[in-house]
């Protein structure tokens, strides 16, 4: 059984366990609000030496990092390296969106390595073998599509964006309304050349009772992707973005009836003043299952630094429901990520996440920040840098600029307000 089916049960899980002790929150609660579907645990029975994570209501929010080889830089070990760095900085998942090299071989070397969950956007791949095989994308068969997703299935992927709201309507209501960036999805734009170059519908959406016996068969989560999400801040909540959503609201529905988890993906490019009826909207829709969303920037201008546009709108949608950050590196826009990149765009996502979490008043969210200003009050450097969202950044810049004085910093050193206070109020600062 999936775990919605056990959860429809009564039946707790090993997984179930380990999302309540990891949540702090009881077995009956995880157990509701899965058969509830508001919210999921991505466990492939595939996928071995698993640390579980649950994304959805009342849970942390959860962040993913994209890695993946590109046809200009096609190197396993770097993407290896990516892996390690998003684990060990905090990553709750990572998506391999590998386009260049041995696909299947580059996918089962990082699951064998993966301990959080694993997602990947099959199309991507289907879309690699049909070049190579039919010299074109759109001349991909229906039958290659679902090969693939089967075998992911089998080599253990733990959730997989689909593509189904893109459809011959929606590509009309795009048509009409005549947006600046078009489509920025990348599996919707291969789906959507696909639909009109053949004249046909999506095959996902037309053969979706074959996607959910797959997904069914090994419990991969499904993450109902926005092909259709704005790529532009002019382009947000537009018609045939809602009216994408308002499919993924239907095919959700049919995914949990048939006893399969699911999530759905969200914008994109968003003015602020729009998050909070974007998440709204979604959660409306679709029956409050769990918002995976990407970003969302803020801004357009601001190349080489969207990992903070994509923090600062992250943390507003997670402030409004979302469950799910997809991380944004600060080579978004310009090319494939380092690994620098990665850990920069991880540990913007969990500043976002974490603040997030404080506004939604998650369990122990709190706790954190209150020892962090115990031991800002106390002069602890080594407690504080422990704390830090980041140790090893910290570390080496109060390291590289110390102050002279005893216990200030190199900012304020004999000036420092914490010190003045404590000895004016008496207080003994050791004893904090």
């Amino acid at each position: 059984m999936t775990q919605r089916e056990s959860a429809l049960k009564g039946l707790v899980t090993d997984a179930m366990k380990y999302v309540s002790e990891y949540e702090g929150l009881s077995v009956e609660y995880i157990l509701e609000q899965l058969s509830l579907g508001t919210i999921c645990i991505p466990a492939n029975k595939n996928h071995k030496s698993m640390s579980y994570r649950g994304i959805g209501k009342g849970l942390k929010t959860k962040i993913n990092a994209n890695i993946g080889t590109s046809s200009d830089f096609p190197n396993i070990e770097e993407e290896i390296a990516k892996l390690e760095i998003a684990i060990k900085s905090g990553a709750d998942a990572v998506m391999d969106l590998s386009t260049g090299g041995d696909l299947v071989k580059i996918r089962e070397t990082l699951l064998a390595k993966c301990n959080v969950l694993f997602g990947t956007v099959p199309i991507y791949e289907v879309a690699v073998n049909s070049l190579e095989k039919y010299g074109a994308i759109v001349k991909m068969k229906v039958d290659d599509i679902f090969d693939v997703i089967e075998k992911q299935g089998q080599q253990g992927v733990d959730f997989i964006t689909v593509h189904v709201g893109v459809t011959r309507s929606s590509i009309e209501r795009l048509k009409k309304q005549k947006r600046i960036a078009d489509i920025v999805s990348r599996g919707g734009s291969f789906l959507t050349a696909w639909i009109l170059h053949n004249d046909k519908e999506n095959p996902l959406y037309e053969n979706y009772d074959r996607l959910l016996e797959i997904a069914k068969r090994y419990d991969m989560t499904l993450s109902l992707g926005d092909g259709m999400r704005p790529g532009a801040l002019a382009d947000a909540t537009d018609r045939c973005q809602i009216e994408e959503l308002i499919t993924l609201g239907e095919l959700t529905k049919t995914a949990l009836d048939n006893g399969v988890q699911v999530m759905v993906e969200g914008p994109g490019h968003v003015p602020i003043d729009q998050i909070e009826t974007n998440i709204k909207i979604q959660k409306s829709l679709c029956q409050g299952v769990p918002f995976y969303v990407l970003g969302p920037l803020v801004t357009d201008v601001a190349p080489g630094y969207d990992h903070i546009t994509s923090a600062i709108g992250g943390a507003i949608a997670g402030m409004y429901g979302a469950d799910f950050l997809c991380y944004v590196t600060p080579a978004e826009h310009l090319g494939l990520p380092t690994i620098e990149d990665v850990k920069e765009g991880i540990i913007a996502s969990k500043i976002a996440a974490h603040a997030a979490d404080i506004a939604k008043g998650v369990k122990g969210a709190l706790n954190w920040d209150i020892e962090m200003a115990k031991a800002r009050k106390a002069l602890d450097w080594k407690r504080q840098i422990e704390l830090s969202v980041d140790p090893e950044k910290s570390s080496r810049v109060y390291n590289n600029r110390k102050s002279v004085e005893e216990q200030g910093c190199s900012m304020c050193g004999k000036y420092c307000a914490m010190k003045i206070v404590a000895e004016y109020l008496d207080i003994d600062m050791r004893k904090c």
